[in-house]
């Protein structure tokens, strides 16, 4: 027997299994790298800072008094009253682990892998309904290929742009099963497309427009089937119940504020405050997502620390167009393909990616200011889709030709059966000459995805560890120093108001000094000009406060340390004698830089806003990644106990 023979033997008995057990084996399979990395972050000490700093705080907030109404702040409105993301399903979902594991911050991480888990496991779920063994190793496989093109770092971080990012392909897959005819997963695509459109706001027109999609379904479906009407009246009315269930803490948030966070929302999109970049360049932005040649190439190999192909290539999203427009041809070909072989599955799949592009292309063309990276991250598994459709194709016609080659013709109808196409393996095609190629092709393919996975969930980091290391060293000083009663400070009976002078994040650290601190007992807040970030509750008067805590970083030490009365209580450099020398060569590449490009006016930011001078626009490439690199070295940061109504030196 050669060994090509005991291959597909090996294989035709994985076939033959029962769907269940391939299933649970293939979740057992994908889960194994997330259980690694959940097992190397929990022996690293994480502090989280700016957004998942203040996702922490509302999850600590969660079943409480405050308990979250809205989601995560956004660049929604203007500084201090801007809106925030629709809802907070992200922040309950996430409760049960925080609390299970002692609401430590790393409770948060390891709550999102089991969020990842979940929604693997619902991937596969519908993968078993929709077509066996087959579906749920085919499914199992682009899930395998999604997670390494995000990598695994950033799937475990509970950022809302990440948060999503496999819902929206239990989204994709629900929809394409309710066009099918499996009236049960409109519920799928009610529940699930609620959790990614609260949670980020690019999934609301997503994941509203598809669920629309299934409701157009449904009528056509009650005009042609009178006699399933009580069938889709049930399903149908039970999916809407689930989303107004979901969308209740919204709901009052709206009726108890004035305005309410949708009002803000709707007048943001209404009279926003800068032109959004308009359909031409949303049409340029989908078809570089499309870019499928580059993420191939790209995705060899174990992701890089700062995520995988599909994070580094939306870094990238100003090259050609060229290829995101063959690889559109070839999808359009395979669509008529499919509509010749009368394949309703592919169809079907192919009328929701459709769907999906037409929605992907208006909610990028809605996109104001600049185009970050994370604001169309979810496209890629959009592509990826495509490229299973094409794939796909390909194999059933060839299945469909070899069977025409070896048996009389069969009706249209016969040609789509499930029959007919489930037999694309064990039958005829077993005789194509390019079998041998096909099966070396897909153990390269298993191997070079799942391989650096492990590889990646082994290597896994917490977020943001250079901020989180020197928060840490910050810390611990800072609430011994508070519970002596240090300077101003009166223990744990006082209360304090955390203020910055940051030249490097805009304060990114000190929302995770008082979670820190109000994780240690402490009662700590912000003024009311941080009131959404921080959450009202959280709000600290200065002039009743016992005592200011002021984080200052950089060029704004020194003058803090010559302010009467001020006790310096935690400083730490985190810059070695060679990072050090690093720093300085990039600062003076830098200055040099704005200078050449006529950027003067952002010299004298690089001491006091670095992140500011990264935000800018005018920034050139070249020395986007000089700003960067300085960032990630840092400066010297220190923490002070300032008494009450101490004018600011700076």
């Amino acid at each position: 027997m050669s060994a090509w023979t005991a291959l597909a033997g090996r294989l035709r008995r994985v076939l033959d299994l029962p769907a269940r057990r391939v299933l649970w084996i293939t979740f057992g399979v994908l889960a194994i790298p997330f259980v690694i990395a959940a097992l190397v972050l929990s022996s690293k000490h994480w502090n989280p800072v700016l957004d998942l700093a203040m996702t922490e705080l509302r999850v600590r907030d969660v079943f409480g008094a405050h308990t979250p109404l809205i989601g995560l702040p956004g660049r929604i409105g203007h500084f201090p009253d801007q809106g925030s993301h629709p809802g907070p399903l992200s922040f309950y979902l996430l409760t049960p682990v925080y609390r299970a594991t002692g609401a430590s911050a790393y409770g948060l991480l390891l709550g999102m892998i089991v969020l990842d888990l979940i929604a693997i496991g619902l991937a596969l779920w519908i993968a078993e309904r929709r077509g066996g063994t087959r579906f749920v190793l085919g499914i199992g496989g682009i899930l395998a290929f999604v997670v390494h093109g995000y990598g695994i770092g950033v799937l475990s971080q509970p950022w809302n742009p990440y948060l999503p990012l496999l819902f929206w392909v239990v989204v994709l897959l629900a929809t394409w099963s309710v066009l099918l005819g499996d009236l049960p997963m409109i519920v799928v695509v009610a529940v699930v497309g609620s959790l990614c459109a609260q949670t980020h706001m690019p999934y609301l027109g997503l994941c509203v427009g598809l669920g629309a999609l299934c409701l157009a379904w449904f009528v056509v479906l009650g005009v042609q089937h009178p006699i399933r009407r009580n069938e889709l009246q049930r399903w149908g009315g039970t999916a809407v119940v689930a989303a107004v269930v979901l969308w209740i803490p919204v709901i009052i948030d709206q009726a108890r504020n004035t305005p309410g966070n949708l009002s803000m929302l709707n007048d943001y999109f209404r009279n926003p405050p800068e032109e959004p970049v308009g359909i031409g360049e949303g049409v340029h932005l989908i078809l570089r997502h499309l870019n499928v040649f580059r993420v191939l190439w790209e995705s060899i190999g174990v992701a890089g620390r700062g995520g995988g192909a599909f994070v580094e290539s939306g870094f990238r999203l100003d090259g050609s167009v060229v290829p995101g427009v063959v690889f559109l041809v070839l999808w359009l070909a395979g669509v008529g393909v499919a509509i010749m072989m009368r394949h309703r599955a592919l169809v079907a799949l192919d009328a929701v990616l459709a769907a999906a592009l037409v929605l992907a292309t208006i909610s990028m063309s809605r996109i104001f200011g600049k185009v970050w990276y994370y604001l169309t991250l979810w496209a890629w598994s959009l592509t990826v889709l495509m490229l299973a459709s094409i794939v796909w194709t390909a194999f059933a016609w060839a299945g469909l030709r070899a069977a025409r080659a070896v048996a009389p013709p069969e009706p249209p109808e016969a040609e789509s059966s499930p029959a007919t196409r489930s037999t694309w393996w064990t039958g005829p095609w077993r005789a194509w000459p390019w079998r041998r190629l096909v099966a070396i092709a897909g153990a390269v393919a298993v191997v070079g995805t799942y391989v650096p996975l492990v590889v990646d969930g082994a290597r896994a980091s917490v977020p943001e560890p250079h901020l989180s290391t020197t928060l840490r060293d910050l810390v611990g000083p800072t609430a011994i120093a508070l519970r002596d009663g240090v300077g101003a400070a009166d223990g744990k009976d006082g209360t304090y108001v955390v203020m910055f002078s940051d030249a490097m994040y805009f304060g990114s650290q000190a929302y995770g000094l008082v979670s820190e601190l109000e994780r240690r007992g402490f009662h700590v807040g912000m003024t009311d000009t941080y009131h959404v970030p921080i959450t009202q509750h959280r709000v600290v008067d200065p002039v009743t406060a016992t005592a200011e805590i002021r984080l200052a970083t950089g060029s704004y030490i020194e003058a803090w340390r010559a302010v009467p009365g001020v006790e310096e209580v935690a400083y730490v450099e985190p810059r070695d004698a060679d990072a050090l020398a690093e720093y300085g060569e990039l600062d003076a590449e830098l200055r040099a830089g704005l200078a050449a490009a006529g950027l003067g006016d952002l010299v004298g930011l690089v001491d006091t806003n670095l992140f500011g001078v990264q935000l800018d626009p005018r920034l050139p490439r070249s020395l986007q990644s000089v700003v960067n690199r300085m960032l990630e070295l840092g400066q010297p940061e220190a923490v002070f106990i300032v008494p009450p109504n101490t004018p600011s030196p700076v």
